[in-house]
């Protein structure tokens, strides 16, 4: 084989753009620059002068952090990547000649958004423009939650007995740098006869779209059915709610009857009262629409790099699910763009 050429390298990446590779896809269809003022706003500080170092432009970070989220990558591993990778560095924006942000900055960015709160806002806006996409939401909402494990503490029995009390172990607070990497909210939970450590993400998708139209990230012992209160979707255009049988019970039914929705929940039998075959038929027919939620946290699990989050306490992980879930929202968008045009 000869040596190649710059022309050849000039077919080389013709030939991969022909192949619409995700990334390509995201740069074209988003509405990056409409994230703008919120990424100034989360970023926004004073200088003092304008010496030193010109401030990186904050849409090139915040495509640093979806680029995390597809591939489910520490700070230091998307530095790299996109170092290594020339489709990473093109679909930030960035040429060969361009610094990349190092782990540093784009953990920094991350933590200004986080604090001023832009990441929900964020969420919220690309919800606005699924909207004036003619994408609402339809159809009733599903609602369910998965585990989200994060590595696990190796802690003695009396110090986690502190831990759930909401209180400081003795001799943490001396070792501050130590107590940095203590994580004092995640929880253990059983589930299925297995020990689980971490958090859990609930959500709520419109049964028409599958878009994730609500989301709450709470650690792993809260019951699934606490969130369903700040889970309904009040703007979906129809009123069932589809969730399995931890969300059932009286209370729950006179919620969603208070609210003007019509439940699917799944019926629960017990010991004494096991389910009718008529309740086994009509659980069988709701599993059928519930089923579309599990393919949401089947593609984070197999498509989006797992689930498993290093970041460490409640809030750290509440700004990475809400990035996670607004990333998710970019590749479900893609898909139904995608079927659009198939249908037309």
């Amino acid at each position: 084989m000869g040596q190649r050429g710059f022309w050849d390298e000039q077919q080389r990446v013709a030939k991969l753009q022909e192949k619409k590779p995700v990334l390509t896809r995201l740069t074209e269809s988003i509405p990056w620059e409409s994230f703008r003022p919120l990424l100034d706003k989360g970023y926004s500080q004073e200088r003092k002068s304008n010496a030193g170092r010109k401030r990186i432009d904050p849409l090139i970070l915040f495509k640093m952090l979806v680029l995390q989220q597809l591939f489910n990558l520490s700070d230091e591993e998307v530095e790299f990547q996109v170092n290594d990778r020339r489709s990473f560095e093109k679909f930030v924006g960035l040429g060969v000649m361009n610094d990349i942000p190092d782990a540093t900055t784009v953990a920094f960015f991350r933590e200004r958004l986080r604090k001023a709160g832009v990441i929900e806002e964020l969420f919220e806006m690309f919800e606005e423009y699924l909207r004036d996409q003619g994408l609402e939401a339809r159809g009733g909402q599903i609602i369910d939650a998965t585990l989200v494990p994060v590595p696990k503490q190796r802690n003695t029995r009396e110090e986690n007995k502190e831990i759930k009390a909401d209180r400081l172990p003795d001799g943490w607070e001396d070792n501050p740098n130590r107590l940095q990497q203590r994580d004092l909210d995640a929880r253990w939970v059983k589930k299925n006869g297995i020990n689980h450590y971490g958090y859990k993400n609930s959500i709520c998708i419109d049964a028409e779209h599958g878009f994730i139209r609500r989301f709450v990230v709470t650690p792993a012992n809260i019951h699934d059915s606490q969130m369903l209160p700040m889970l309904l979707d009040p703007e979906n255009q129809d009123d069932y709610v589809w969730a399995d049988s931890a969300y059932s019970g009286q209370c729950f039914q006179d919620l969603l009857s208070l609210g003007g929705f019509e439940s699917r929940i799944h019926e629960k039998g017990s010991r004494n009262h096991p389910l009718s075959e008529a309740a086994k038929e009509r659980n069988s027919v709701r599993s059928s629409i519930r089923a579309c939620v599990e393919h949401v946290f089947g593609a984070m699990t197999t498509s989006m790099g797992g689930k498993l989050t290093r970041k460490i306490g409640l809030e750290r992980n509440q700004a990475w699910w809400a990035l996670k879930n607004l990333t998710f929202n970019f590749l479900r968008y893609l898909q139904r763009s995608t079927n659009a045009l198939t249908i037309a």
